[in-house]
């Protein structure tokens, strides 16, 4: 009678310790299954590859039953080995089953992750494009709040102002915000469900297109105010969804970098807006008309164009359509066998959310969000990534800076002018972001961006102090706001939607988004309606120092409830959010901080930060430390 493997249930042990089979090399024991992490109370900071541990009998003969079920059983040896290679990323060198030119494939992953399939970075561009909605219509609102308050009987400056115009012009520069609170982002839940993230943008972009003209066309300020209601509808729903679908289509090692384009077109956007309402600024009476119409240009690509996309993958499985979500995976990797090891992982992952979370409606997820502590946790990053975006103060200046540039002694073409030099470089300083936020993470460039936001905001501030005959007066004022925005564009730019796209498990994901951007689209609605009356009650000077204020205020805010999430997949991500707030925040206040104190400010170059997380089994991001380039290991 043979004699009978002892097997283990828990270990720490690393994949190339057991056999092929899956046996221990050294005592001869199976390698069991790694001990489950709980996904509420991850007190020990696990990050777990539910593949990691299995069996390799076991691990084909489930993809076998898997394939079986889904319908795609003719492709059951690919799923097998994107199953072997997903368990053990490092690995896949040893992986017998595949071809010098699947291995190729892999090694590219990380000696030349950037090149990706062409339908992936049209999928990304093209929805971002849908962006440079929002950026366009804040800059042309931000411009024609100089004419349509004096045509409409509403003067917000000079001697016929007063605080009721000032409250009028707020609200009507709020429209797009309020429809985005109240509705736009909240249809994104039930049109995600039943149309799909494609069919979702493209709704998206039919309210962003003709509210936009009609705003052009409006003959009083209650029709003007209704067409940003509308415009704010399909604003709230595209920025709910756009993120999400980039997200979800992207691979892990360059996921940021690609998500964030939608802040890098919002900033081509704005950029565009301040050039349209220079080229219009000397047509006469109709020039905020088009400046404020002009917008409608970005959305017509996207209308047209969504549909030639492949659908988000993750959507598909959540719909069990296996079938669609392959193909769609197999348009944006390199290889089938890519999208054959994204699959079977991704299923795997979800079927351990759904454990956890099972089923529910609309109206459950919601509250949801607010009871399962992995989900609140990711409720709560988000919510303070999103506020974090308005308490900077980015948007008094994108919504009112041809207003703070006159009070400031500019003329109104200089106003201008010098709103399109803040636009110039709120757009080339994001393009860094593009490399830094899957390099150096989220969370790092918003505790280096923040405190310099700080500073430079109260020195523009300060300067209004200036005589306005003395010159430094102007030229300082610009030059700290630009050096503002120059802080702002690779940080709390691209972070906040790049970063509440991907922290929520999929079964929460369109509502989680939903809730990320009211949050930062009422505070948005909040900063524009009260701007007007604070900028006329502080000052130029007591507005900007309070708006420094409150950037101390969100850097406490990050630094305590804000997770780090680079280069991990969107399954992965569940472990982290696992760990307990109180856990994390011990750590940074007790450990991270005091590291921080000693290695740059005591200058001790052998302090050492003891890791918050700990990996069972290799990850993907793990995936590096197989390739070996030039005899040397690449990571």
């Amino acid at each position: 009678m043979a004699e009978e493997k002892p097997t283990i249930a828990q270990t720490d042990k690393s994949s190339d310790e057991y056999d092929k089979n899956g046996y221990d090399k050294v005592t001869g024991a199976e390698h069991g299954p790694l001990e489950s992490v709980n996904l509420n109370r991850n007190i020990t900071a696990r990050i777990q590859n539910p593949l990691a541990g299995i069996p390799r009998a076991t691990l084909l003969k489930n993809v076998e039953d898997f394939a079986h079920e889904v319908g795609l059983a003719e492709h059951i040896p690919l799923i097998k080995k994107g199953a072997l290679v997903a368990q053990d990323p490092p690995a896949f060198e040893q992986v017998a089953e595949l071809d010098e030119l699947e291995r190729d494939a892999l090694r590219n992953e990380v000696l030349h992750k950037w090149r990706q399939p062409w339908a992936l970075y049209f999928t990304v561009i093209l929805c971002s494009i849908g962006a440079a909605v929002q950026g366009w219509d804040q800059t042309g609102s931000n411009g024609a709040n100089l004419s349509w308050p004096v045509e409409f009987g509403v003067p917000d400056a000079g001697e016929n102002a007063t605080d009721y115009n000032t409250w009028i012009v707020g609200v009507v520069n709020a429209g797009p915000y309020i429809g985005s609170a109240a509705l736009g982002c909240w249809i994104s839940d039930p049109l995600n469900f039943y149309i799909g993230r494609r069919g979702t943008i493209f709704i998206s972009a039919i309210f962003c297109l003709f509210p936009v003209i009609g705003s052009g066309l409006s003959q009083n300020w209650e029709q003007l105010f209704v067409t940003r209601l509308l415009l704010g509808i399909g604003m709230g729903a595209k920025a709910s969804t756009v993120p999400i679908y980039a997200a979800e289509n992207c691979p892990a090692a360059i996921r940021g970098g690609l998500v964030m384009s939608w802040q890098m077109w919002t900033a081509f956007g704005i950029f565009l807006g301040f050039c349209a309402n220079l080229a219009v600024y000397d047509v006469g009476p109709i020039a905020w008309r088009l400046q404020l119409g002009s917008a409608f240009i970005p959305a017509i690509p996207l209308l047209v164009g969504v549909y030639f996309c492949p659908e988000s993958p993750r959507w598909y499985i959540k719909k069990g359509q296996y079938t669609r979500a392959f193909r769609s995976l197999c348009r944006l990797r390199n290889t089938p066998l890519q999208a054959a090891r994204d699959l079977y992982y991704i299923s795997a992952q979800i079927n351990e959310e759904a454990a956890i979370i099972g089923k529910s409606n609309y109206v459950t997820r919601f509250i949801e969000l607010f009871t399962i502590p992995r989900v609140r946790r990711a409720t709560l990053a988000s919510f303070v990534v999103m506020l974090a975006q308005q308490m900077c103060g980015i948007n008094i200046i994108a919504f009112y800076s041809s207003t703070v540039f006159v009070q400031a002694g500019f003329g109104a073409l200089q106003a201008l002018l010098a709103s399109f030099g803040f636009g110039l470089v709120n757009f080339v300083f994001a393009w860094p972001a593009v490399w830094t936020i899957d390099t150096y993470g989220r969370r790092t460039l918003l505790l280096f961006t923040f405190p310099n936001m700080a500073w430079t905001l109260l020195a523009a501030g300060l300067c209004f102090i200036i005589p306005e005959d003395n010159r430094a007066h102007l030229g300082l004022i610009a030059f700290f706001i630009f050096l503002f925005a120059a802080f702002y564009s690779p940080g709390e730019g691209p972070v906040p939607f790049t970063y509440s796209a991907e922290v929520f498990p999929l079964s929460h994901r369109e509502v989680g988004m939903s809730w990320a951007v009211a949050t930062c689209l009422f505070w948005a609605a909040v900063l524009s309606i009260t701007f007007p009356r604070l900028l006329r009650a502080f000052h130029p000077v007591g507005a900007f120092c309070f708006y420094a204020g409150l950037n101390l205020t969100a850097l406490v805010l990050i630094f305590l409830f804000v997770p780090e999430t680079k280069q991990r997949t969107l399954e992965e991500l569940d472990y982290v959010f696992a760990v307990p707030t109180r856990t994390h925040m011990s750590y940074q206040a007790f450990k991270a901080l005091p590291w921080w104190f000693r290695r740059y400010v005591m200058r001790r170059k052998g302090a050492k930060l003891e890791p918050l997380y700990r990996f069972d089994g290799a990850t993907a991001a793990d995936q590096g430390m197989g390739v070996v380039k030039g005899g040397s290991i690449s990571k």
